[in-house]
């Protein structure tokens, strides 16, 4: 115990006196070479007398807030000049059908506030109806104002070799741009994208697929009406739709988008409980015995249906009953796919029992005069030449 504290006393005496060295050569490194900054380079005021001053702080940048199809802050209502009433499908709605209630309140779907068109439910009409009013009736003056803007636009009709280029210039392999008309049909944010392709090309390829390709032309003539463009190509359900000689991307028309879809209104039931001119056995009877026909075609989704009116026609021929397969479509397809086939063919739907569509050609029918003629390739030239720039085959959904 006393060699133990004898030699912790002398550690703490070395190393007391190496301390003190240590500081005594400090203090005289530091009187040597010690260094007084200038009072420009001080961090102390110059002026000790003089308050110190603040520095400068910066205001805090606002937070981001997502845009809200709420919050105007004071816009204006966006103003179009386009010469119709605004819809969101123009393919798959018409005017003439008058629908008998609405699933929703009469929100608009271009948002609140956005729009100085009131939207009734069914369209955002060019002249303001009453808001009672369900059917959206046109003005008739419009459709001549969209033939004249048409007119202006196209300018001088185009030669043969001019519209062959620019249909070699659409083809696949020379350019990926193209636009897809679905089940919906011509949307109307749809004309928006037609628009910002015209800014590069003069012309554009459109693919149409699904239940709007059951009336090709129907298409082809909306696409005009609405965009003032002219179809110069048709190869199944592909298009070419030129944008004019006079057109110009910065002139382009105001075209408001819509933020989200609107719901569809009621409209009369497709199938009534019994069919007109039949009792209710016999009713019954003719659906029993219209699923037990062999099936005249089979679908495909989203395949091309140009075909079909023409078909069910000859099937009428030779038979009162004609059912169409349907089976992996949705409801809302075939429903409308029905729909298309009881005013063009024209014809009675008897039922949509298991994806099935069962349509009766009535007791007097007779043939309608006006030729259904359906063609995979379309001339849109003055000497008929079938010349068609996309080669790739129309694709049938012919599988029974």
């Amino acid at each position: 115990m006393s060699i133990l504290t004898r030699l912790t006393r002398q550690y703490s005496h070395t190393a007391t006196l190496f301390t003190r060295r240590l500081s005594s050569a400090a203090s005289k490194l530091h009187d040597r070479y010690t260094f007084k900054p200038p009072s420009s380079l001080s961090s102390e005021p110059q002026n000790p007398n003089a308050t110190p001053t603040k520095p400068n702080k910066k205001k805090p940048k606002p937070k981001y807030r997502p845009p809200s199809s709420l919050d105007r802050t004071g816009r204006r209502p966006v103003r179009s000049d386009l010469p119709f009433d605004f819809r969101f499908s123009y393919t798959e709605s018409s005017s003439k059908v008058r629908p008998i209630g609405l699933r929703e309140p009469k929100y608009s779907p271009f948002g609140p506030g956005r729009v100085d068109r009131n939207w009734t439910g069914v369209c955002a009409p060019a002249v303001d109806p009453k808001v009672e009013d369900l059917e959206g009736g046109e003005d008739p003056k419009l459709e001549g104002k969209r033939k004249e803007k048409r007119e202006m636009i196209q300018g001088k009709p185009l030669t043969g070799a001019e519209r062959k280029a620019l249909v070699l210039q659409c083809e696949r392999s020379k350019t990926k741009r193209q636009i897809n008309i679905g089940r919906d049909g011509l949307t109307h944010n749809m004309l928006n994208d037609i628009h910002n392709h015209w800014k590069f090309a003069e012309a554009v390829r459109i693919k149409c697929m699904g239940v709007p390709t059951i009336d090709m032309k129907n298409i082809c003539t909306q696409l005009e009406d609405k965009t003032f463009g002219k179809v110069i190509s048709r190869h199944g359900g592909t298009l070419v739709l030129y944008r004019g000689r006079n057109y110009n991307p910065k002139k382009r028309p105001v075209i408001p988008l819509m933020l989200w879809k609107p719901h569809e209104p009621v409209y009369p039931r497709l199938v009534k409980t019994t069919i007109d001119g039949l009792s209710i056995e016999e009713t019954k009877e003719m659906r029993k015995k219209g699923l037990a026909v062999p099936v005249l075609i089979k679908l495909a989704k989203n395949g091309y249906y140009a075909s079909l009116v023409p078909m069910v026609r000859d099937a009428f021929l030779s038979c009162e009953l004609v059912r169409i397969d349907c089976q992996g479509l949705e409801r809302s397809d075939y429903k409308k796919i029905g729909c298309k086939l009881r005013d063009l063919v024209p014809c009675i739907l008897v039922t949509f029992e298991k994806e099935q569509i069962v349509v009766w050609r009535g007791k007097d029918y007779k043939p309608p005069m006006d030729r259904w003629i359906h063609k995979d390739r379309e001339s849109f030239d003055d000497d008929n030449d079938l010349y068609s720039g996309e080669e790739e085959q129309s694709e049938h959904d012919s599988s029974t």
